[in-house]
């Protein structure tokens, strides 16, 4: 008998479909060890006997299945299984079923495609903490401004958000936009581009991060929402990100206009960690506090992206990702000769040598440190 306590790996599982109906086979590294997990997949996709908790009823049969195959092979629930959905909360059986069509499931890859990859922005925003289960979440409104979204830190599925007003559901239904996440005193549209380049011109992306800043001053408090993660698989998609955007012919909406911040983060125990620094209340300037002194800080001013001035050298830190900031800061580069440093974190640095080049030193910083100084 499988016994589903609070925090198991199995009723993450559960909570995770729940939530997003399906998650891909190929990403279940992103879950914790991998051996470990496509262990407990299996044999959660045979007949057992399960009890959650001290709960004294007991569900027999099989709780997944397995279908598709190579990158599009899927982990669902298994039909008869979804009962126990009300063993986990009130709601969730009726959400599941109303979000998944009655456990109908598209065939197309476009379809799954996009279930997965809000599947695992899902999964690094349960890895991190942060609250995800809609059937828990407070519903979103566009009426009057209220404080709604919870003072942690909370994930939005992109389907309830684009939900939240019928009228401009047909101008944000085909952003690429997974989700929002919101924290104390700030808000991010979350993306995931997986392994791919992600392509963000189009006016599609446009109406969804004006829907988004609406969502956020009406729910949030939050004055505007000019912020973005990017999920990708590694940091190479960030680099194939940031020089496909130099070649781009379309140059009318490119992303880091349409978002000032941009903050990658991979899809591994780094990227998780990133999250836990980005969605710390006043994060960036508790940051800047901690690694400069006040006397040597931009606040924000002079010619160039900078963070600080010391020692004779400008000093941008990184070490919350932002790929934006990181555009323009070369840029800069390009018309001033100056001595710059970056801090990073070492996962960060071949991107970083592959991306500025050898104009630049980098500062390494463990992450650990970071979170110590933050969390």
């Amino acid at each position: 008998m499988i016994t589903i306590r609070p925090g198991s790996h199995t009723q993450k599982v559960i909570e995770l479909l729940s939530a997003a109906g399906e998650f891909p086979w190929r990403s279940l590294d992103v879950l914790g060890n991998e051996r470990s997990i496509k262990a407990l997949i299996h044999r959660l996709t045979s007949v057992q006997e399960f009890r959650f908790g001290k709960d004294e009823s007991v569900h027999t049969g099989k709780l997944l299945q397995i279908t598709g195959k190579g990158e599009l092979r899927t982990i669902r629930f298994y039909k008869a299984a979804l009962p126990i959905l009300e063993t986990l909360h009130p709601d969730a059986l009726s959400y599941y079923l109303n979000a998944f069509n009655n456990h109908k499931f598209p065939g197309d890859s476009f379809h799954k495609w996009r279930n997965h990859r809000v599947a695992e922005a899902i999964a690094i925003c349960q890895a991190s903490g942060i609250e995800f289960l809609p059937y828990s979440l407070p519903a979103l409104q566009k009426d009057e401004i209220k404080l709604i979204t919870p003072d942690s830190s909370c994930f939005y599925i992109a389907r309830d958000l684009k939900k939240v007003d019928l009228l401009e559901l047909n101008k944000t239904m085909y952003t690429r936009i997974v989700g929002a996440l919101f924290y104390s005193g700030g808000c991010y549209a979350v993306y995931n581009t997986r392994n791919a380049v992600m392509k963000w011109n189009g006016n599609g992306e446009i109406k969804a991060a004006e829907h988004l800043a609406s969502i956020a001053r009406m729910n949030a408090g939050i004055s505007e929402a000019k912020s973005a993660i990017l999920l990708g698989k590694d940091q190479n998609v960030a680099l194939n990100t940031l020089t496909q955007s130099d070649k781009s012919q379309r140059k009318e909406t490119p992303f880091y206009k349409l978002y000032p911040h941009i903050h990658f983060a991979p899809m591994n125990k780094d990227g998780i960690k990133l999250l836990r620094v980005l969605t710390t209340p006043n994060w960036n300037e508790k940051l800047l506090e901690a690694l400069f002194e006040d006397a040597t800080r931009s606040h924000g001013s002079g010619f160039m992206e900078y963070d600080a001035y010391d020692d004779g050298k400008y000093i941008l830190s990184h070490l919350d990702g932002d790929i934006a900031r990181l555009i323009r800061f070369r840029d800069a580069l390009d018309i001033y000769d100056e001595r710059c440093e970056v801090l990073c974190y070492p996962w960060q640095v071949e991107f970083l040598k592959e991306y500025l080049g050898k104009r630049v030193t980098l500062g390494l910083i463990e992450p650990e440190v970071i979170e110590n100084l933050l969390i």
